[in-house]
């Protein structure tokens, strides 16, 4: 499709939106002074039209016009009112399907159609409870979204969870380890509150700690004004690390391949400098009081479209002698893709990937996000045959640059004998 002719038509969809949630807004609002009214009409066409602007530069303006960030907060200034809109649109219809069973019914009993009080005539006017409830569900969702992003983007929650193990050894038993995945360092849009979120996680004082994956949105750079904060994340057993589908850069429109394989190699480094020991389909032992388990680390491997950059098999080879195996895996797609069927002897997958989609419901064992219908283990634990995978929610953001349900975390994980 033609992008003008696309552009033109995007346009008047949205302000055939606009104009037509107007129209619930004014018979929502009817009883209110005309002072009020005006009051309330200028403020939604003002900020349309601001939206609407921002749609329009964001079709004109080179990319690189933005910083990444504003980049991302103009975005959402457009796609959240507009995603609103639409459920507000979605309650308006439910208004215009009554009145068209109705007009149906009075073509065949004419007197079913209620007589306007003010012009005497049969007419079915539009429920002035249901554009209210419309309205109402409009405004709602967005103010959830904008909370979101003022609060819930680094409101970061430590999860603690305890993993009983069959054959761990006694030395490991009541083993603490610290687990951040997703950080996004791209998206980041407050310092110090990522500071906070570090300082959280080091007043555990986990025994050993692992990242898994996603460092940056696409580029290396991305991290460089956070090498200093993150940094501080330190264990005495050490911190290990892996790559996420991100890292890669394969998201991003290089100017050739060699320019993607050297940020590829400053992701690496980055990873160095960070004190962080990045894993690449490889395995090491984890010692505690002359007592071993193993710790294999591979590259991203994910189920259906994602890239398929790891190499299990030979991060696996050779381990037979650890009693138990923790693995880290970017995706948790993996679980139920290779380890499960084919690796029965690693004990415990830690995975990140999915966020939770930053959005969802997280009430005592009532636990739902849409981001469920793509993948069946997305957050927390999971268990089959004594085999565990831990998905963590993800410390950072994409995209929508907030949360809502699905609270950015630090995972505290205990090993026990089982």
């Amino acid at each position: 499709m033609n992008r003008t002719f696309f552009f033109i038509l995007l346009t008047f969809v949205l302000v055939a939106i606009d104009w037509y949630v107007w129209q619930g807004l004014r018979l929502a609002i009817r009883n209110l002074s005309p002072m009020t009214q005006r009051w309330i009409g200028g403020a939604y066409w003002g900020f349309t039209a601001i939206t609407l602007l921002a749609y329009v530069g964001m079709q004109f303006l080179p990319p690189d016009y933005f910083s990444r960030n504003t980049r991302t907060f103009v975005i959402a200034l457009i796609a959240i009112p507009y995603l609103s809109k639409l459920l507000a649109v979605f309650v308006l219809l439910i208004d215009e399907v009554r009145r068209l069973l109705q007009w149906i019914t009075s073509l065949f009993f004419p007197s079913v159609a209620p007589v306007s009080p003010e012009t005497g005539e049969r007419s079915i006017p539009r429920s002035q409870f249901l554009a209210t409830t419309a309205v109402v569900a409009g405004a709602g969702l967005m103010g959830t979204f904008a909370y979101g992003i003022i609060s819930g983007a680094h409101d970061y929650r430590i999860r603690r969870v305890r993993v009983p193990l069959k054959n761990l050894p006694k030395a490991f038993d009541g083993i603490k380890i610290a687990q951040l995945s997703d950080i996004h360092s791209g998206s980041f849009f407050n310092k110090t509150a990522v500071k906070g979120g570090v300082e959280m996680l080091m007043k555990e004082k986990p025994d050993i700690a692992f990242f898994t994956g996603d460092l940056v949105n696409d580029r290396a750079m991305e991290v460089k004004d956070y090498i200093n904060i993150f940094d501080k994340v330190k264990a005495p057993l050490g911190v290990h690390s892996v790559l996420g589908n991100h890292d890669y850069g394969d998201y991003f429109k290089w100017q050739s391949i060699e320019a993607k394989n050297s940020n590829l190699a400053d992701l690496k480094r980055a990873h160095k400098l960070l004190g962080w020991n990045l894993m690449l389909d490889e395995h090491r032992g984890i010692k505690v009081d002359g007592e071993e388990i193993g710790l294999i680390g591979i590259q991203n491997w994910g189920a259906g479209n994602f890239a398929k950059y790891g190499n299990l098999e030979k991060a696996h080879k050779d381990t037979g002698d650890y009693p138990v195996k923790i693995l880290l895996s970017h995706d948790p797609s993996h679980w139920e893709a290779q380890v499960l069927p084919k690796f029965k002897d690693i004990d415990l997958v830690l995975a990140g990937h999915t966020h939770g989609m930053q959005f969802g419901v997280e009430i005592g064992k009532l636990k739902w996000s849409p981001v469920q219908y793509r993948y069946k283990q997305w957050a927390g634990l999971y268990e089959e045959n004594d085999q565990y995978l831990y998905v963590n929610r993800g410390f950072g953001y994409l995209g929508y640059p907030g949360r809502v349900g699905i609270l950015p975390e630090i995972t505290i994980l205990e090993l026990v004998k089982a």
